[in-house]
């Protein structure tokens, strides 16, 4: 449970530390921490091409790395919330095994609530009636993200991996840079102003993850047709 605690503060954190394109960039390298998550917790055999493709994420992340030097605290806790995030699917997937999708996203949103209000408490300056002034606006903002843009999409997350396994539901996570990236330069363009170095690095590991998705995809049609 507290896997999801620590990958929701080093998530925040890296965009904190950073901002959302370098997170969102670093975050897909997910897809390698999963190709060897997976093989140990559900004791199958390694994948070549997944590990293939992985070294291929490191290297865009190393990119980006070298351009963005100044970020180093974003992309390091970025990376962290990949590493927990794969863990996370991964143990889903386990978990999915005796309980439903619906029941694990509760206890898992039960158990993230209390330990987070134990890290404010404990690490923070803790609760002020600043902490909850919020506007209207916010609020249904916060509202949407909360209940649509997360407790929804985890669930539907989860109750996926009864057709696809985890190592999927990752990559598909890793496809959020490239929308994350585009509408945080249109919302945030003074913020989000990266150098072409990042590009370059951002693409090979999109570029990865697109080839990895579409090779899985051929072998499943060949397995079907064969």
């Amino acid at each position: 449970m507290q896997v999801l605690l620590l990958h929701c503060i080093t998530f925040f954190g890296a965009i904190d530390a950073s901002n959302v394109s370098v997170t969102l960039a670093v975050f897909s390298s997910g897809t390698f921490f999963a190709s060897i998550i997976e093989p140990i917790i559900y004791k199958r055999r390694i994948i070549w091409y997944e590990i293939f493709f992985g070294i291929f994420v490191i290297l865009g992340v190393f990119v980006i790395t070298q351009s963005e030097i100044s970020h180093i605290k974003g992309i390091v806790l970025g990376i962290l919330a990949a590493f927990f995030s794969s863990l996370f699917a991964v143990l889903n997937g386990d978990f999915l095994k005796q309980h439903t999708a619906t029941v694990i996203s509760f206890y898992e949103f039960i158990s993230g609530v209390i330990f987070i209000t134990l890290f404010i408490l404990i690490f923070e300056d803790g609760f002020s009636w600043y902490f909850f002034d919020i506007s209207t606006v916010d609020f249904w903002y916060l509202f949407i993200l909360g209940s649509i843009c997360t407790a929804y999409a985890f669930i539907a997350a989860i109750y996926v991996m009864r057709h696809i396994s985890p190592y999927t539901v990752v990559l598909t996570y890793n496809l959020e840079p490239i929308y994350g990236i585009m509408m945080a330069i249109i919302l945030f363009p003074e913020k989000e102003k990266m150098s072409p170095t990042f590009y370059y690095g951002a693409s090979i590991i999109i570029v990865t993850v697109l080839l990895n998705a579409v090779l899985k995809n051929m072998r499943r049609l060949k397995r079907k047709h064969a």
